[in-house]
Parts: C-alpha cells; structure tokens; sequence
C-alpha cells in the first residue's frame, strides 16, 4: 500500500476517502491480496506523515464497506468476502455524435459486463470539463477524455493533472500542455489528412483545385488545415479554403474536401441543381464515414479514422492496464465522387 503520492491536500476529496479509495483500488489492481494484513493505524501514520484521526476514519469506513476485517491482538487484513465492483469508467465527449456513438458503442462492447460506462459531455467548454472532473474524483477507475477545448483549456488541464496518470486515458488527440504518462488513442490530425490525400493523388490529379470547406460554425482541430495545404503544396494543387458552401457556385474541376455533413448535402444539392455529375465534373472527399455515405451518390470517398477502433483499442487498455501512446489508423476509402 503506497499512499504519499496520492493523497492530494488540495483536493476537494475529504483525506480519509483517498485512503479508502487508495485501499480498494490497490485490491482492484492486485496490489493488496485478500487475507493480506495492512499497516495498523498507528503505522499507516507514522509512514505516510497522516494524522492518526484521519487514518482512524479511513479504517472505519473500509470496516463498514466490509473492505478490511480486524483480528483482536493481530491487526487488520483485508477481507476473503470483499467483492471488487465492475470496472467504473467516466467518459467525457466534446460532442455527440455519430463518430463519436460509434466509439461509445464499440468501448461498450469491448468492456461487455465488465465495466459501468458514464458518459458525459463538455461541449468544447474547460470549465464543464472542469466541474465533471472534480466531481467525479476518486469515484472512477478510469477517466476517458476527448480533450476538444474551445474555451478555458487552462481549466481543464488544470482538473486532468488531477488524475491518477495511471486512471487517465486521452482520447481522440493529445492535451497540450499535459506530460503525464498516461494512455492515449490519438489522431494525428496533421498528418493523417496530408498521408490520406497523398494514397489518393491518382484520383486527386484529374482536378484543377482542390477546395477545403472548413466550416465557422462548427470546431475542428486546426491541423487538418495545416495538413490539407502542406499537401497541396507538396503536390503543386492550386487550392482554396472557404468557410460555408451556401451560395457557393460549384466550381468544375475542383475536388472538394467536405468535414460537416451539411455542407455536403449541400454540394450534392447545388451541383445537381447546376447540371453537374459528381466523380466527372467535380469531385467531394468527406471527413469521417458512415455507412450512409457508401451509398449516397453511388458512394462518396471519404478520409476517416476508425472510430470502433478506437473505442475497441481504449477498453483493451483499460482492461490489460496500459498506458501507451497509440496512433489510431486513418485511411482513404475510395468510391465514386472521385
């Protein structure tokens, strides 16, 4: 039992609740066996600088729970009856949709019956993200978080630095500004779309321009920017950024890459209204798939990460304890609006 890098004097949490929670957590991890004697009280004191009250309560509290049983003359030891509860999980999304219940989902199935998935959103906002934090501390064995920020990232970071590295698992991108060693299924967002349209150069080469609609409304990671010029730029494209299609004239011989769904409605709706044959006189890439974009239009190419990959990828961590760094793959999936 180690508790003098986990007890947190700045914490919300009450003291003698992180040794509790060290405790079972501890038995969760196999750290601490069943039939295992602990530290008496007296001892749990002396070693980790706590006051003898607030140890006297913690045991007090794992009696009640039927964590630890004492044996007059010999100590404490933990329970043979004590039952370890599912696996908890608190899953904090920036948004819902239908990526993200793709990753949600997959996660679920992954985990089967072993684990109790809440799921939460944060809406971009620091401070939601913050308040989730820090009233869930110590509840979970593991917090899973899309750290998608558009305001009072400073706050959010500030609550993740508060969790367990080892309960900690960022999804989707890495934080800025974290440099725990916690576990991570990330995009590259960079050079993920710049490696996706390069694998689709030979479609990509029967067009003059190639147009990013990147939309105001909606956040997305700037770096999908960055990399679709970096592309272009490599590859001599004459190419544009534009922030909305309403109104937009669809240009011939221009390839579009299309990230909101709206926006591609509204290029299909605009070229038919203007004659157009999609995958001839113009193109459309669209971020992200869905199986509805298979058959729209015959099949529009899309640029996606796998999103039940990283659900799947995120419980087999959790379940095995890893704390890795893996890259979620992103590939192009060629059909007929090329």
């Amino acid at each position: 039992m180690e508790l003098l890098d986990r007890i947190d004097a700045t914490s919300s949490i009450p003291k003698y609740l992180q040794v509790v929670n060290a405790v079972i957590s501890d038995i969760e991890d196999g750290v601490l066996k069943r039939g295992q004697r602990v530290p008496s009280i007296n001892e749990t004191s002396e070693m980790y600088y706590l006051s003898r009250d607030t140890i006297e309560k913690a045991y007090r509290e794992l009696r009640k729970r039927g964590v630890i049983n004492s044996v007059k003359g010999k100590g404490c030891y933990i329970s043979d009856t004590f039952k370890v509860d599912k696996m908890k999980v608190l899953l904090l999304f920036n948004k819902l949709s239908v990526y993200k219940k793709a990753v949600y989902y997959a996660m679920l199935q992954a985990l089967g019956d072993e684990a109790v998935v809440d799921l939460h959103i944060h809406h971009f906002n620091g401070k939601i993200c913050e308040n989730l934090i820090e009233e869930s501390l110590g509840k979970y064995n593991y917090y899973v978080i899309m750290p998608h920020f558009s305001e009072h990232s400073d706050k959010a970071l500030e609550a993740i630095k508060k969790i367990p590295e080892e309960k900690l698992v960022l999804l989707d991108k890495d934080m800025k500004g974290y440099n725990g060693e916690c576990a991570a299924i990330y995009q590259d967002f960079e050079r993920d779309i710049r490696n996706a349209l390069q694998s689709g150069k030979d479609l990509l080469c029967k067009y003059s321009n190639l147009t990013l609609v990147y939309p105001k409304e909606v956040i997305y990671p700037v770096e999908i920017v960055k990399g679709f010029q970096t592309f272009c730029k490599l590859n001599a494209f004459e190419h544009n950024i534009i922030r909305e299609v309403h109104e937009e004239q669809i240009s011939e011989k221009t390839a579009y890459v299309v990230l909101e769904e709206s926006d591609l409605t509204e290029l299909i709706k605009r070229s038919r209204a203007q004659g157009l044959v999609l995958g001839q006189d113009f193109g459309i890439v669209s971020y992200n798939d869905t199986p509805l974009k298979e058959v729209l239009a015959d099949g529009i190419t899309v640029i996606s990460t796998e999103h039940e990959k990283m659900g799947e990828t995120a419980a087999y961590m959790m379940k095995h304890k890893m704390r890795e760094k893996i890259r979620n793959p992103f590939v192009l999936i060629r059909r007929n609006s090329l």
